[in-house]
């Protein structure tokens, strides 16, 4: 488990950024994003059948939102949030806009609420504006915007290892900026971070959390010449993959021009034996 801190939070620090103390040394997290970070526990289980509620006001689960086949995007963030979640949301919109797949067709969004008092009608009015923002009304069966009560939020914050921390004196919530891509059955494949997310490796993070059960063969050939860079937080060409991939097509193109003169040969030779 591989735990980030600190360079998750510019946007947080920046709105946190008046309240911090000039004593503080350099480098130091202000108070009040102690313990706000990311604990990555990739494959790790998410508890599905938790009591949620959705934006009309269902009681719902974040198992009843996972298809067969189809990866999952997981959002946390609040719905009153002053800046943060905007940008997180603003940036996933962003990237769905730039690829042709849609939620509800190649994969599945779920925005949760981890402020437990937030109630069903903010979540469908955040839905309105974001699906409006997209552009795309056939996405609304695959974006779903929860809430749930406090034990349902931490116990799914916890598996996928969100930690962020509820500030009483400014009624607001510290937390990072990441998005989780969960496989079908419901555990960690991938985390994006930040506020925006490169279209390439969000469409590569659903097809690997798919196993290659969507996409194209395109995707699937990306896949075997790229790797996930944790340090950049995108694929990257990787080398072994590429020679072999080049080293196959030299294969190919080789046994193209040797095949068909070995075999003119051949019968090159038989015609002189019967001769």
């Amino acid at each position: 488990m591989k735990r980030l801190a600190p360079i998750l939070f510019a946007s947080t620090c920046a709105l946190l950024a008046p309240a911090a103390s000039h004593a503080q040394p350099a480098g130091a997290l202000p108070r009040d994003l102690e313990g706000v970070g990311v604990t990555e526990r990739l494959d790790g289980a998410v508890p599905l059948d938790l009591p949620l509620v959705d934006e009309a006001g269902r009681p719902t689960t974040l198992q009843a939102h996972l298809r067969a086949d189809k990866p999952l995007v997981l959002v946390l963030a609040y719905y009153e949030c002053p800046m943060l979640c905007t940008l997180v949301l603003n940036g996933l919109v962003e990237s769905l806009r730039a690829i042709d797949w849609v939620p509800g067709r190649e994969f599945e969004v779920v925005t949760l609420s981890i402020d437990p008092d937030e109630t069903p009608e903010l979540a469908r009015r955040k839905s309105e504006t974001y699906l409006a923002a997209y552009g795309r009304p056939e996405a609304k069966e695959g974006w779903h915007f929860l809430t749930g009560p406090a034990a349902s939020i931490r116990a799914i914050t916890a598996a996928v290892g969100f930690e962020y921390r509820y500030l009483a004196a400014r009624d607001e919530f510290a937390h990072p900026a990441v998005l989780f891509v969960l496989t079908p059955e419901g555990r960690v494949a991938r985390y994006l971070y930040g506020v925006r997310y490169d279209p390439q490796t969000f469409r590569l993070s659903l097809v690997e959390a798919a196993a290659g059960r969507i996409g194209s063969t395109v995707d699937r050939f990306l896949l075997t010449c790229y790797r996930y860079d944790a340090e950049t937080g995108r694929y990257t060409p990787a080398a072994l993959g590429i020679l072999r991939i080049a080293a196959g097509l030299t294969a190919l193109v080789l046994g193209s021009i040797l095949i068909p003169l070995w075999i003119r040969e051949s019968r090159a030779a038989r015609r002189k034996r019967l001769a």
